[in-house]
């Protein structure tokens, strides 16, 4: 079993309801040869810190980084990768959570893949974890195809540093930064080779900055002009003619293989 070091990149920000779950589920990996690098985001709920305190006592592979001041989560998990030692890079976000085998299927997969990037499809949890649908990842995700629109949850994305090297960082962005540090890795290594079957749960809160759909449009376009270098009329031509029919497909289908995740759960229990 391959089991060079990984490194788990995860950003803090008022996590508390949900951050013990989410330590736990890296911690309980099958794959142990791994360092939890957690930078917070100055969080200001008590609950955070003290939870943060105990698994770095607990465990010496939770190292964890205090900000004086908030950032964003981008520039959290920069402070994160700096610290990296691990050949693979890999992305957990305070109130998701990983399968127990999910690192050692997935590295076992990139090994025999020879790839450098690799992701996964994921369950969507609402806020008390209970499952409401599921997002199925394309096998194979292509740099254009990631340019009309982001299907690679971030936590469930892992790169190899040995095939890539170590110079690829979030951008200051305040959202949609994830986006953009994946389309940089994408224009270099053409390809990312997906597992189909979910390993990862994403928690889709209320009031998160994923779930502002509306207030994420100009960061969007962002990408396009300042990541990508177009010019701003390109950039928004690309977003409303590209990008917005390709989320929109992308959100039918998953409302449609929701259903049948949740229909096939349903008939299961049954």
């Amino acid at each position: 079993m391959n089991q060079e070091l990984v490194s788990v990149i995860m950003p803090t920000y008022n996590a508390g309801k949900f951050l013990s779950d989410s330590i736990a589920s890296v911690l309980n990996q099958t794959h142990t040869n791994l360092e939890l690098l957690i930078t917070d985001d100055c969080s200001t709920d008590a609950s955070t810190r003290e939870i943060l305190q105990r698994y770095s006592q607990a465990d010496s592979r939770v190292k964890v980084e205090y900000l004086d001041e908030n950032k964003g989560p981008g520039y959290a998990r920069n402070q994160s990768i700096k610290r990296a030692v691990g050949r693979y890079i890999a992305f957990c976000d305070g109130d998701d959570r990983w399968l127990s085998d999910k690192l050692e299927r997935q590295i076992a997969y990139m090994y025999r893949k020879s790839c450098a990037l690799c992701s996964t499809s994921y369950i969507i949890c609402d806020e008390n974890g209970e499952e409401t649908g599921i997002s199925i990842s394309p096998e194979r995700i292509t740099y254009g195809m990631l340019k009309r629109d982001n299907k690679i949850g971030c936590s469930t994305a892992i790169y190899d540093t040995q095939l890539l090297g170590r110079k690829f960082y979030m951008p200051t962005l305040r959202k949609r930064q994830d986006w953009a540090m994946l389309l940089t890795i994408l224009r270099e290594c053409k390809v990312c080779h997906a597992i189909t079957e979910p390993l990862t749960l994403y928690r889709n809160r209320q009031g998160s900055l994923s779930s502002q759909k509306f207030s994420l449009i100009k960061y969007n376009v962002r990408v396009y002009h300042d990541i990508l270098g177009f010019g701003i009329l390109k950039s928004y031509l690309y977003f409303y003619f590209l990008f917005m029919p390709s989320y929109l497909l992308k959100v039918w289908k998953r409302k449609c293989d929701s259903r049948r995740f949740l229909k096939s759960k349903m008939s299961g229990k049954n």
